[in-house]
């Protein structure tokens, strides 16, 4: 049986009607992937409103874990839906809100007491888990990454690394944030050994302590565990142990953002399990509500009792749908042990990458933790520049074929793959097919496009 199905030209009839209203009405600034509406969503299948079927190897940017419908988060929001819709936590409480918090305390790394924040985005995570630093440690500095992506708000565009298109001409950004080295292994100078090159750049992490802010000003380093924007760069254990250790020496808070990286997609609750780290704060959403805006903040007991009442929160934080949601998103996880599923994934998927890689020469990396996969496209493999344009053809014939890709990378040049890990063996496979029939097709199209 095939899966993805795609009859018309996309956009097609119907979706194109839409895009002309949406052209009308939606400001230009808001992008999409591939040009066409949904219409229904079922586990990693979606189709659109002219009856085209597509594998998801999106999932709605890493939101969609658990799957499109999955019938235990519908049923979990029609119980709500039923009892009330929202009365504003902090008007009054409901029991899911405590819950929730007791579970994800429990989930997170470490046995020290901990309380949990419930928030609406992950943007609002990360200005939250600032703010509460800041209160913390009365200190104001705040140190991201090179490549890293934090959100769109005025503080987390701030910290996050690619100039265009989240940042050109929306300055003046938030004061007192910083940017250090993060390991690039694919992209390290020639000569240096895999662990060389993490010595030397966590070397440069410390330099940064002396040329570039005190380290007794700065009130938390935010690290993703695995940046995801950045282009699914996985950073060496030794790395991560040694900028925690920094952390520690000087009284910084390491928090992990772990919204693209959390609940099952790299095997793990957290991402940051990997590296044997327990961090102070940590930032979660995307696929913890499977659909429904919810985020939140998980820490440290004694750091997140540093703020008073009334200093944190908001109109709709930790809403009764998406705690609902994210309460059964954690019993799948669990029932359905989709930590084991996303390794078992990841290996099918590094596998095909690596038969790909032998064949063909635009794949220059390829890399991931657990279901967080991805191949990086370049012009030259000795040269190592970046292919974006070829990329961009990859992902439009894929779409063309029925198969949900995305970019990612400061290059544009890396294809990331974010499919819902409940996706069967049978979808997985096709879609890998599906990639790779595109990549061969999009080359064939490339090298006659050359020779004329």
């Amino acid at each position: 049986m095939r899966y993805a199905n795609v009859q018309t030209n996309l956009p097609g009839q119907k979706s194109n009607e839409l895009v002309q209203r949406r052209k009308n009405i939606v400001p230009k600034g808001v992008s999409n992937g591939v040009p066409t509406f949904a219409e229904s969503a079922d586990g990693a299948l979606i189709t659109d409103v002219d009856g085209n079927t597509f594998i998801d190897f999106v999932g709605a940017i890493g939101v969609i874990n658990v799957g499109h419908g999955h019938p235990r988060v519908k049923q979990a929001l029609h119980d709500q839906i039923e009892q009330f819709i929202h009365t504003g936590f902090n008007v009054m409480m409901y029991e899911s809100y405590i819950e929730l918090a007791e579970r994800l305390a429990q989930l997170a790394p470490g046995s020290h007491e901990k309380k949990v924040l419930l928030q609406n985005s992950g943007a609002e995570a990360v200005e939250n888990a600032v703010k509460i630093a800041r209160k913390y440690t009365k200190r104001q500095g705040i140190i991201s990454f090179s490549r890293g992506f934090h959100g769109r708000t005025l503080m987390t565009m701030t910290m996050t690394s690619k100039v265009k298109p989240y940042k050109f001409e929306f300055g003046p950004f938030a004061p007192e944030v910083y940017r250090a080295p993060y390991p690039y292994t694919y992209r390290r100078p020639n000569g240096l050994t895999e662990e060389q090159y993490e010595d030397h750049v966590l070397e440069e992490f410390r330099n940064f302590f002396i040329s570039d802010v005190a380290p007794e000003t700065i009130a938390a380093v935010v690290m993703e565990p695995v940046q995801g924007e950045g282009g699914f760069i996985v950073p060496g254990k030794r790395f991560v142990l040694g900028v925690y250790e920094l952390c520690k020496e000087y009284g910084i808070l390491f928090v992990a953002d772990e919204i693209q990286t959390g609940f099952a997609r790299t095997g793990r609750h957290f991402a940051i399990e990997h590296f044997d780290v327990i961090p102070d704060l940590i930032t979660v959403s995307k696929s913890m509500g499977a659909g429904v805006p919810i985020s939140g903040v998980i820490g440290r007991k004694e750091i997140m009792d540093g703020a008073d009442p009334g200093e944190l929160g908001g109109t709709y934080s930790g809403s009764p749908l998406g705690c609902q949601a994210a309460l059964a998103v954690l019993d799948i996880i669990e029932e359905e042990e989709l930590n084991k599923r996303a390794e078992e994934i990841g290996k099918t998927v590094m596998d095909k990458f690596q038969q790909l890689s032998d064949q063909f020469d635009c794949i220059g990396d390829a890399r991931g933790l657990g279901a967080m996969c991805a191949i990086e496209i370049v012009k030259d493999r000795q040269t190592k520049e970046p292919a974006k344009e070829l990329t961009n053809q990859i992902i439009k014939e894929a779409n063309q074929r029925g198969l949900l890709l995305m970019s990612a990378g400061v290059y544009g040049n890396v294809i990331r793959l974010l499919m819902p890990i409940v996706i069967p063996d049978d979808q997985l496979e096709e879609g890998l097919s599906i990639l790779e029939e595109s990549i061969k097709a999009t080359m064939i199209t490339a090298n006659d496009t050359s020779l004329v």
